[in-house]
């Protein structure tokens, strides 16, 4: 188990910057991955970006550009850097730990969300 705590999120104005934390109550080196997905009121949750124990990065194609994912495994902290902020980024954005089995399945872990809000 572990508890991932987000912070950060808040209100922007579009074209602004916010700059997302999640803390890992245990070494984020661990998971195979981390990321932070987003989900807005109505649809599905969405993967925004995600970073192997690597440093591997992978983006949602329209987030390529402007959104930044990075990691300190000393401080067991998954950032998320957001910039060029749009209405339309608006959403409660998640910290997710994943671990991936042999047998293909995986485990996931989630944080209680932190809520962003860009305002036109």
């Amino acid at each position: 188990q572990v508890q991932l705590v987000e912070s950060g999120g808040g209100l922007a104005q579009a074209g602004g910057s916010l700059r997302l934390s999640c803390a890992a109550s245990r070494s984020i080196f661990t998971f195979n991955s981390m990321g932070w997905y987003r989900q807005a009121p109505g649809n599905q949750r969405d993967l925004v970006a995600d970073i192997t124990k690597s440093g591997s990065t992978n983006y949602a194609d329209s987030l390529k550009g402007r959104f930044t994912i990075s990691r300190d495994n000393a401080k067991n902290t998954v950032y998320l850097q957001m910039d060029s902020l749009k209405p339309e980024d608006t959403a409660v954005y998640y910290c997710n730990a994943r671990n991936l089995r042999w047998n293909g399945n995986r485990d996931d872990y989630w944080g209680q969300g932190t809520q962003v809000t860009v305002s036109s």
